[in-house]
């Protein structure tokens, strides 16, 4: 079995980005460019004001009376401009007019009567005017290659006038459940039988991730079947994942099967717990991880392994492991043995965690409920209530 790192260094080769492909602004929420955002325009467009209040044009003494010219309003064309001596009322946004170069705040003046107002506090030179250009000139890279669009870099998007943008392509995604045993969630299964929880776990995290996963239903474990199911899906997806008959029993058929179609196997078995019987293929471009049977198993091998895979080829930054944080145990956990051990876990504040009694990978229960994953790595001692312990967000 190999090393939880070890099965990240092989996985991560074939987790770049899949091209790219241009979404309108308002669907790339959460995906990440591919091609840099640039400025259309300076940034401000032009010199303007920072708040409601007077243009002046020169220094002005404290009490100096001054008439009101005009009125700058948000949206106005420039006005005529400013002669010293004078002032033009101005609204936050307005252009300032030429020959201004200064704004006084509302609150720093009085009215003087008819169309006249008193300076309280004169400004220095420059105060409250954003200058065209202060923030990025036209052609400057707002945003590069690898940024996420986040709500605040949709609205730089839109600011540009950006319809759409250019993003790193989804992968497309396809699961095939299998087993005898499994039946659909509103069946009634009878002695030995068990309702898919698969699907809708899967189903859940892709969109978690932004992505539609392709269900490719159910299949017996027989081996004509499976590659019935598999072979249309691996021609027309970018990773396929299987559930269940990756072990080593007389039913488990789904390793021969995806050799028979091309796969190359680049690993199976893992020393890990849940997902021990983990396998991963590739045939050219399109990755396959052939997920354990049990529901833990799934839901911990495609947080561990998938997710991380996934988000790369989203264009995200991520690793095996690599957004783990230590949190402080409020209940003991047991020693790590020979293989990496993942443990349910519910959140208790920012950087506290409660174990879960787990019965082992069948148990839906406890993962079912769980928030975090925490680790206890091969070798580790156990660990009591107060020590701290390795975790992720789960799942």
């Amino acid at each position: 079995m190999l090393a939880c790192e070890e099965v990240w260094r092989r996985i991560e080769p074939a987790t770049a980005p899949r091209g790219s492909e241009r979404l309108a602004r308002a669907a790339a929420l959460g995906r990440v460019l591919a091609r840099p955002l640039v400025a259309a325009a300076d940034l401000p467009a032009a010199d303007v004001s920072a708040l409601d209040g007077f243009a002046l044009a020169g220094a002005v003494a404290a009490g100096a009376v001054l008439p009101v010219a005009a009125t700058a309003a948000a949206g106005a064309p420039p006005g005529r401009p400013l002669a010293p001596g004078s002032a033009v009322e101005i609204w936050t946004g307005a252009l300032v007019p030429p020959g201004a170069d200064r704004v006084v705040g509302v609150e720093q003046t009085a009215p003087a009567g008819a169309g006249r107002i008193r300076i309280l506090e004169p400004p220095a030179p420059g105060h409250a005017i954003r200058r065209g250009g202060e923030v990025a000139r036209a052609g400057a890279v707002l945003a590069a290659v690898g940024t996420p669009l986040t709500p605040a870099t949709l609205a730089l998007a839109a600011s540009q006038g950006c319809a759409e943008l250019e993003v790193h392509r989804a992968p497309r995604v396809a699961f095939l459940v299998t087993g005898d045993e499994v039946l659909p969630p509103e069946s009634v299964p009878a002695p030995g039988q068990l309702r898919d929880s698969h699907s809708d776990f899967l189903l859940a995290a892709g969109r978690r991730l932004g992505l539609a996963f392709e269900a490719l239903g159910h299949s017996p474990d027989h081996p004509g079947r499976l590659g019935a199911r598999l072979r249309d899906a691996l021609d027309g997806s970018d990773v396929v994942l299987t559930c269940g008959g990756v072990s080593m029993g007389g039913a488990d058929h789904v390793r021969a099967v995806l050799e028979d179609l091309g796969c190359e196997i680049g690993l199976h078995g893992v020393a890990m717990q849940p997902g021990k019987p983990l396998l991963v293929a590739r045939r050219a471009e399109t990755l396959v991880f052939g997920l354990p049977g049990n529901p833990a198993s799934v839901m911990v091998a495609f947080r561990v392994f998938v997710r991380p895979a996934l988000e790369r080829m989203l264009g995200r930054a991520a690793a095996f492991w690599s957004d783990a944080v230590e949190v402080a145990l409020e209940g003991p956990i047991p020693a790590g043995r020979g293989r990496d051990r993942f443990l349910p876990a519910r959140r208790e504040g920012p950087r506290a965690a409660r174990p879960l009694e787990a019965r082992g990978s069948h148990d839906l229960l406890a993962f079912g409920l769980a928030d975090l994953l925490v680790r206890a790595r091969p070798g580790d001692a156990g660990r009591e209530a107060g020590a701290t312990a390795e975790a992720i967000d789960f799942p």
